[in-house]
């Protein structure tokens, strides 16, 4: 729970991040984002263009080191999964 925790602190300002329960509720929203399915598909990024700049959002966050690393981890997972 802690991930998701650090999730919604990254995402502030993102209504649906908030809903977030669980870390299942967190992977579907991280798939929509590394799909870039909420862009127009002629504009749309590639999934490694999209967890480069998640994994940079991450790291220039101020969550504390023990989160980002947790965060990256789960996107880089997820980012796995969905190739």
């Amino acid at each position: 729970m802690k991930t998701v925790e650090a999730f919604k602190k990254l995402w502030p300002e993102r209504l649906a991040a908030l809903s977030v329960e669980s870390e299942e509720d967190m992977r579907k929203m991280i798939v929509v984002e590394l799909n870039d399915e909420l862009t127009h598909p002629r504009v749309r990024k590639t999934k490694q263009q999209k967890l480069e700049l998640a994994v940079k959002r991450i790291e220039e966050s101020e969550l504390d080191d023990q989160e980002k690393e947790d965060l990256i981890s789960f996107y880089r997972k997820v980012a796995a999964q969905i190739d």
